[in-house]
């Protein structure tokens, strides 16, 4: 299978790496560590490989390695170099690497390699809280500054949506043993963001309680429809970008209207819980600014 070239900007190597344009730019004059190409108005350009090469650097610079000795390395030993570096420590960091390389080559063999050298280790959970968790953070970060195209976004999230969809099925087939609380999970309307949310399904589930998985963009009316078949209701709502600021508010008003009765909760996650209005919060409803909180709470 032929890689899949791209150019990337000096920017989106800071992005990427982490690494300052500045200091690129210094170790790129005084050690010649990068070759980028210049367009005709003497623009730096970096294909693939340099990108690779940088994130090795990087990993290599992190672990005490001055960039003058690693400058003295040759092409080949210095992935080989930073492959014997590799702990349980700096694992994650390489890790993610490795599945920022596998999204911009769209190469899904590197994905599934690294997922199962991960997983080798480390069991769905940790790899899911330690890995994707920040991984998937980064992927929003680079999608929002245009280093990366929706495509590339579309790509890495179809394949971490196959793991949640592996693991969470093995859960699936087992009985709940919790039978307090009912779990409806679901995304608002215009809500495409479905990752956290998957996840979040597998954890109800892996601590022993039924769910309902509603998926994307469900209006409240038919969350309504549940209340007819059972009890004790948490209905888990991940707002990543919807509802709006301007509109988030009146949700959780039009929510506690509707749904919420007695015997029921609403909790909600995402960006847009910064913008609700902490006085609507009430001990039926409940925000999260982090998956870890919402699961301790489980």
């Amino acid at each position: 299978m032929n890689n899949i070239k791209s150019t990337f900007s000096i920017k989106d190597l800071e992005n990427l790496t982490g690494i300052k344009a500045h200091t690129i730019r210094i170790w790129e004059k005084r050690y010649n560590v990068l070759e980028p190409m210049r367009t005709e108005t003497n623009i730096r350009l970096y294909d693939i490989e340099n990108l690779q090469k940088l994130l090795n650097i990087t990993l290599l610079h992190n672990h005490g390695y001055k960039i003058s000795q690693i400058s003295k390395l040759s092409k080949e030993r210095i992935p080989q170099l930073a492959n014997e570096i590799i702990s349980d420590k700096s694992f994650k960091s390489h890790a993610i690497s490795s599945f920022k390389m596998a999204m911009m080559n769209f190469d899904q063999v590197l994905f599934i390699k690294t997922y199962e050298k991960l997983l080798s280790e480390k069991s769905f959970r940790e790899v899911f809280f330690d890995v994707f968790i920040p991984f998937i953070q980064e992927i929003g970060y680079l999608w929002q500054t245009n280093t990366i195209s929706i495509a590339h976004e579309h790509f890495i999230s179809y394949l971490i949506k196959q793991k949640l969809l592996i693991n969470t099925e093995k859960l699936q087939i087992q009985e709940p043993t919790k039978h307090d609380k009912v779990f409806v999970l679901y995304l608002p309307d215009n809500e495409v963001h479905e990752l956290g949310l998957m996840y979040l399904n597998y954890e109800i589930q892996f601590n022993g309680y039924k769910t309902i998985y509603l998926g994307e963009s469900v209006p409240i009316g038919s969350l309504k429809d549940v209340k007819k078949y059972f009890d004790n209701i948490i209905y888990v709502c991940y707002m990543t970008v919807e509802p709006n600021k301007s509109m988030v508010n009146e949700y959780i008003k039009e929510v506690k209207k509707d749904l919420l009765t007695d015997n029921s909760e609403f909790w909600a996650i995402g960006r847009m819980v910064e913008s609700i209005d902490k006085k609507l919060c009430t001990d039926a409803i409940l925000t999260f600014t982090s998956m870890k909180n919402l699961t301790d709470n489980i």
